[in-house]
């Protein structure tokens, strides 16, 4: 199916794209020095031999109508600063990228998805094939426009939503990406996101890992609560799928959290929690503030000790969290990605200041939001109210610095990438200094190759690696909170979590210093439709799976597949025969290209029916009557193919479109290759001689038209013989996860890639009209009318070009059927009118209104002919600076 989001991110791209391109039209044209200049102000530019474009939310997302907020200080400024810091540390370093500088160009995504889109334009300028030849200024002078920079890679985004929407661009241009803080599951889709990576694990691992802490203690019946909203219900979610995929854990119930609750909401969800008390154990997937109201919900009820809490690294190791429930929150065990402080960078960052961090150009905003201090800039009015900057302000000793908690994992992002280059350029550019020719540009497929190869330690000691998906590792330090026999009551380190668990089960303690690990256990119904899946060794307990998909219940413990043609009941009980469909006449897909089809019938047969009535008049005689009657009926069976292609499939109808769905193309195609071939043959032979070429009278043109028609006949009625027309109902087709959606689809017998065969020999005759068409451009257009038939190829041309990805972009949509159907129809109509139009409907206009310009014109010889095509060759060796065609030379009528 075609991913929804990804069409959106696509047309949302091409809007700008257009936006932009306009905007700097008219920015270049009025301020040339600053398009010499290339500035962008809402970016930070580094120079170097290789650029790397970084994403960071400097600033928080903006109210209505505003895209940006209030600075960041520690998400902003202090990841952005560690991608400074650690291309200093790269580009100083003597064995990595030796003789290559590593550039950035750094944006600001504000924290809002969609503006981050827009910014990251910037990384796929230079990959944007740009024709500016037609654009001219107001003043009539062509535009100046800059070269942007290409960059190779991206660092970045930090939410997975901006991630999620940068990547969708950045895998059209093949841009690797590098993310240090999205955490989003649906990230390791590397079929939709195969250019991302990220240095941290992705959430589903931290499911796993509490999953595994569960069945370490022997838990096999719990609860899972989690905040309303992305983090809590995907969190549950996998812990709820790999628990499932595991066995041998039942879930209680699983409760969600209002992201606005309601007065007494706690209170209640602490009841629901007790009405299966057995369910000591309780997984947590929540935000801070609601971890502090499920403990005092359960205070307040009298459970101190009652609930065994397993939280996420919401969780984590926060005090705030647990204060003043600190007796309700014993015992709790809670994860936390393991990360560490990066020395270098607390030394780097608390020396930089506005005298030697100027390539920042946010550090001016953090200073004044750090030091709570008013700077003196050009343009902005001094506020009295606050304290005027000295400059002099110093981090960490005049305000509170604690480095942020995924400073390590930008450092870790920027080194990887550094990596994947330098063992590229060690393998394509072995001997060399600097950026060789075969890494100019680089490759990104070839690049993305190299970073899911890297293997190095990071920042922190600990290993940088990707698996196929481009996800980091899990790794995860376990805490326990634990208040007896300690000095200092708090969180202790009881274990690890890197892919397999070790726990220390010696180290935990419990309600009241109990070292003994509490009961959890599970035994309870399965709801219609799930199975019971018995626990290996324990009889009364079982979890429930649903049988999902196309499986119904075939007893209390089996789940089996409905018949292919069939789909399961709402309670999955049983099966039901699959709804049979197809495209109706009052569809929205039919209705358009039915009327469509009704206009160019009618256009059609006005214009076949004016050159019957005026058959003996100049203008239809001069316009090869024989030809352009062929070339109507071509045109008239490409309409007619509409009604075919959206009736109910039959033998009958499904012979139809075998046998007119390229007919009418071909015939079309066929007669228009043969006037442009004759015109060509005619004026190449002019310049060489009086003598006319053969073969161009009307029967000749009739004879090779209709051999080239045969071509097509006879491969239908071969096909015809090889495989007869029939009916089949495609039940995969329209076989969505969703039972409920499943259709079967009644349709002929005809594949996408015999539809598209059955096309390609009119596609190839409409090519070679084009190549002619092109090749007789220069020609005199009052000989001919080479040139409008050069206008209808082009267009049409256009057409089927945009055909084919929508065509074949949307093989995997349920909806495929219908938007093939229309996308086909659509399409060859309009390629129909574009034939009509140009070539006829001006001479109908002449006939019909200005019957005074039908009269015979002086006949012209060959000899005119050939002077005119010698004249025409002899300007073109004149003007070789010009186009073909662009000079028109007037024929010699006193010939």
């Amino acid at each position: 199916m075609l991913d929804c989001r990804c069409f959106f991110c696509i047309v949302t791209l091409c809007y700008l794209i257009r936006e932009s391109l306009l905007a700097l039209t008219l920015q270049l044209c009025s301020y040339p020095s600053r398009a010499q200049q290339g500035t962008q102000p809402q970016s930070i530019k580094i120079e170097g031999d290789i650029t790397l474009g970084g994403l960071f939310p400097v600033h928080s997302r903006g109210p209505a109508g505003v895209p940006c907020g209030e600075i960041k200080r520690e998400k902003g400024i202090h990841r952005l600063e560690a991608m400074l810091y650690a291309l200093d540390q790269i580009n100083s370093d003597p064995e990595l990228l030796p003789n290559i500088t590593l550039g950035a160009r750094i944006l600001d995504t504000c924290s809002r998805d969609t503006y981050a889109l827009e910014q990251s334009l910037t990384f796929v300028q230079a990959l944007i094939q740009k024709d500016n030849s037609d654009v001219r200024c107001s003043n009539g002078e062509p535009p100046i426009i800059p070269k942007p920079e290409r960059v190779v890679g991206v660092i970045g985004a930090s939410g997975s939503s901006v991630s999620i929407m940068v990547a969708n661009v950045l895998r059209l241009f093949a841009i690797p990406q590098i993310s240090y803080a999205s955490t989003a599951p649906e990230l390791s889709d590397n079929s939709r996101y195969e250019f991302f990576s990220r240095v941290v694990p992705p959430d589903s691992y931290q499911a796993q890992a509490m999953v595994d802490i569960v069945k370490n203690m022997g838990w096999n019946y719990v609860s899972t609560l989690a905040s309303e909203g992305n983090y809590g219900e995907s969190g549950v979610d996998a812990f709820l799928q790999i628990s499932r995929e595991a066995g041998g854990l039942c879930i209680a119930q699983s409760i969600k959290i209002p992201r606005e609750p309601r007065p007494g909401e706690f209170d209640k969800i602490i009841k629901r929690l007790m009405e299966t008390s057995n369910a000591r154990g309780v997984i947590i997937f929540a935000n801070e503030d609601d971890i502090k109201r499920v403990l005092q919900a359960a205070k307040k009820a009298n459970l101190t000790g009652h609930f065994l809490f397993v939280g996420s690294d919401s969780w984590g190791s926060k005090n705030s969290a647990i204060e003043d429930q600190e007796e309700v929150a014993e015992g709790a065990v809670t994860i936390l990605p393991k990360r560490a402080s990066i020395d270098g960078f607390d030394q780097y960052f608390t020396s930089r200041s506005l005298e030697n961090n100027r390539r920042n150009i946010w550090f001016a905003e953090f200073w004044e939001d750090d030091f709570k201090c008013k700077l003196t800039r050009p343009g902005i009015k001094y506020d009295p109210g606050r304290r005027k900057c000295t400059g002099e302000e110093r981090i960490s000793r005049d305000s509170q610095y604690e480095q942020e908690g995924k400073v390590q994992f930008v450092i870790d992002a920027v080194y990887a990438m550094a990596h994947a280059l330098h063992s590229m350029h060690l393998d394509l550019c072995a001997g060399s200094m600097g950026v060789c020719e075969k890494m100019d540009p680089v490759d990104g497929r070839m690049l993305l190759q190299y970073i899911r190869s890297v293997n190095f330690n990071g920042s922190a000691g600990t290993g940088v690696m990707f698996n196929e998906n481009g996800d980091a590792p899990g790794r995860y330090d376990i805490f326990q909170y634990q208040m007896s026999n300690v000095s200092n009551p708090g969180y202790k380190n009881i274990g690890q979590w890197t892919n397999h668990l070790r726990l220390n089960v010696n180290e935990m303690q419990w309600s009241g210093g109990d070292r003994k690990i509490p009961e959890s256990v599970c035994s309870f119904p399965c709801e219609s439709g799930e199975r019971k899946k018995m626990v290996k060794g324990v009889p009364c307990c079982w979890h429930c799976e649903l049988c999902d998909g196309y499986q119904y219940l075939l007893d209390e413990f089996t789940c089996d597949m409905c018949p292919f043609d069939m789909r399961p009941l709402e309670n999955r009980t049983g099966c039901r025969p699959t709804p049979i469909i197809k495209l109706e006449w009052s569809s929205p897909w039919a209705i358009i290209p039915v009327f469509l089809a009704i206009l160019g019938i009618l256009a059609t047969t006005g214009v076949i029916v004016t050159f019957i009535r005026f058959n003996d008049t100049p203008i239809v005689r001069a316009s090869g009557r024989e030809l352009s009657y062929v070339l109507l009926t071509g045109i008239f069976l490409i309409y007619l193919i509409t009604f075919f292609m959206i009736a109910e499939p039959s033998v009958a109808i499904c012979a139809f479109r075998r046998l007119f769905l390229g007919l009418g193309m071909c015939i079309s195609y066929a007669a228009m290759l043969t006037k442009t071939n004759r015109i060509y043959r005619i004026f190449e032979q002019g310049k060489k001689s009086v003598t006319p070429p053969k073969f161009i009278s009307p029967t000749s043109q009739l004879i090779i038209t209709f051999i080239l028609i045969s071509v097509q006949l006879l491969a239908v009625f071969i096909w015809f013989g090889v495989m007869p027309p029939h009916t089949i109902i495609d039940y995969e087709e329209q076989k969505p996860p969703n039972p409920e959606f499943a259709r079967g689809i009644l349709k002929c017998d005809m594949s996408d890639l015999s539809l598209i065969l059955c096309l390609s020999y009119s596609i190839v005759l409409m090519i070679t009209c084009t190549v002619y068409a092109i090749k007789s451009r220069g020609v005199p257009e009052t000989f001919n009318e080479a040139k409008p038939i050069g206008f209808t190829m082009y267009t049409t041309c256009i057409i089927w070009l945009a055909f084919v990805p929508i065509f074949f972009g949307t093989a995997q949509s349920t909806e495929k059927m219908f938007i093939q159907t229309t996308t086909l129809t659509v399409s060859m109509s309009l390629s129909a009118t574009v034939s009509l139009g140009m070539l006829y409907v001006p001479k109908v206009y002449v006939i019909i209104f200005h019957p005074e310009q039908n009269v015979q014109k002086r006949k012209r010889s060959f000899k005119a002919v050939v002077q005119a095509a010698t004249v025409t060759t002899h300007l073109s060796l004149k003007s070789n600076d010009k186009q073909n065609g662009e000079s028109k030379v007037e024929p010699d009528r006193s010939q």
